[in-house]
């Protein structure tokens, strides 16, 4: 069997917004265990030149949901939407991402296969085919938000492993 854009896309996203979904709440938990406003983890960032959690978690959800709705308008670009200043409304952004895609039908999504998809920055554009729009663009950005993401929780102190990361792997089963 060939792999299909819904499983590139769709379950690889879901397994990793399931992963995040449950690191922040264990970094909610920490926090709140420790005396810590989790609202002030909001505009943390690695580096002084870095964007703040709250943009990490907000750019998961935009190359995740996101993506698969630049795909079908064919047309893609940078997050637009405020960022969130609530911990809260990022565990609440997850949710709704991480719905948005269980409603999506493998059919619907595999049906935009070989499709057009231009990234726009200003007048920049980058065009892509679905696939590669997935594996060479959303994929990487997706993966980097949501590990930067979980770097700033560890970084505060918030007892992550790996494990808290990957979410629920696709085993094979009997």
């Amino acid at each position: 069997m060939a792999v299909q854009l819904y499983d590139l896309s769709v379950g690889s996203y879901l397994q990793t917004l399931g992963g995040v979904a449950g690191f922040l709440q264990r970094g909610l938990d920490h926090f709140r265990d420790n005396g810590v406003d989790p609202n002030e983890i909001v505009q943390t960032r690695l580096c002084g030149d870095m964007l703040p959690f709250s943009f990490q978690v907000v750019s998961v959800a935009h190359h995740s949901l996101g993506a698969i709705e630049g795909i079908k308008k064919g047309e893609f670009g940078p997050p637009s939407q405020p960022l969130p200043t609530d911990y809260a409304e990022l565990q609440a952004l997850v949710a709704k991402t991480t719905e948005g895609l269980k409603a999506l039908s493998r059919d619907e999504v595999n049906a935009l296969e070989g499709r057009d998809v231009v990234f726009k920055l200003g007048e920049f554009k980058m065009p892509f085919t679905a696939e590669g729009f997935v594996m060479s663009f959303s994929l990487p950005n997706f993966y980097f938000h949501a590990a930067t993401a979980y770097d700033i929780l560890r970084h505060k102190g918030a007892p992550l492993g790996k494990r808290d990361f990957m979410g629920a792997m696709r085993m094979k089963t009997a």
